[in-house]
């Protein structure tokens, strides 16, 4: 049985690890700091991460150079994959991170706007590299619609319709992030999270509403009522220490779901 991942991710801008909630916060000063990214990285590698992901939260190309160093940075401490999104507009955007250490690169916006980029990110890196970052969010009408430009822009298209669109081009694993859910430590939309994990062939990674392990153990469930995600991925939980990935493994494994104990 395949087990389980369990991802911190750091939403980095001007070179150190931030937090708010919903999105849009960097627009509008709204961020916490939370640390060195460096040190972060090595924390939860120590505590027995499967994977880490990066996110150039402003994305300008000074940014971009920014990422990449850091990424070279981190690379050197850590053993475990690691995940960089964020401004990816080009294949040679992904290509200075990939040559940076990356192990994967996530593209949003662009790729929305050109899906042809992550079939040409595909051809060049594979599709194991070539993650979608999809920014979700359900309407008040109860439908599961797609965000660009940090969840500022209503796309109009269908979450599910643009997962398996971005699947078909080469997609190797896309990162849901519902957008309602994000940093409010109330649980991951499983409804939306299901309906995802259903219609696609590739992994789907969890993001929005960590609060806890058994927000974690109700995603990651293949039950009726789980999310059926393939990993899951949390921020805020980890960063002010509520709880530690070690502490959540253990609580999936007393769970039954299967992960890789430390």
């Amino acid at each position: 049985m395949l087990t389980k991942r369990i991802i911190p991710c750091l939403d980095v801008h001007g070179g150190r690890t931030t937090r708010g909630q919903q999105f849009g916060k960097a627009e509008r000063g709204e961020l916490t700091d939370v640390g060195d990214p460096v040190e972060l990285a090595k924390r939860y590698d120590a505590q027995g991460a499967d994977e880490l992901v990066f996110y150039d939260i402003t994305a300008s190309s000074e940014q971009r150079g920014i990422m990449a160093e850091i990424v070279a940075q981190v690379v050197e401490q850590i053993f475990m994959p690691l995940t960089v999104g964020g401004g990816i507009r080009e294949v040679d955007d992904a290509t200075r991170l990939i040559q940076a250490g990356a192990e994967k690169v996530s593209v949003n916006s662009a790729a929305v706007s050109h899906p042809r980029l992550i079939e040409d990110i595909a051809r060049k890196f594979g599709r194991c590299a070539t993650i979608l970052g999809l920014d979700a969010k359900r309407t008040d009408a109860g439908d599961f619609r797609v965000f660009i430009h940090g969840g500022r822009t209503d796309t109009g298209r269908d979450v599910v319709e643009w997962a398996k669109e971005a699947v078909d081009r080469g997609a190797g694993e896309i990162v849901l992030n519902v957008m309602n859910a994000d940093g409010m430590k109330t649980g991951y939309d499983l409804e939306m999270t299901r309906a995802v994990s259903e219609a696609v062939s590739v992994p789907v990674v969890a993001s929005g509403g960590a609060g806890g392990s058994q927000h974690m153990v109700d995603v990651l469930s293949d039950g009726p009522n789980g999310g059926k995600a393939d990993a899951a991925l949390a921020a805020s939980i980890f960063h002010y220490n509520e709880l530690t990935v070690a502490d959540v493994k253990r609580d999936l494994h007393a769970a039954g779901v299967p992960v890789r104990m430390v």
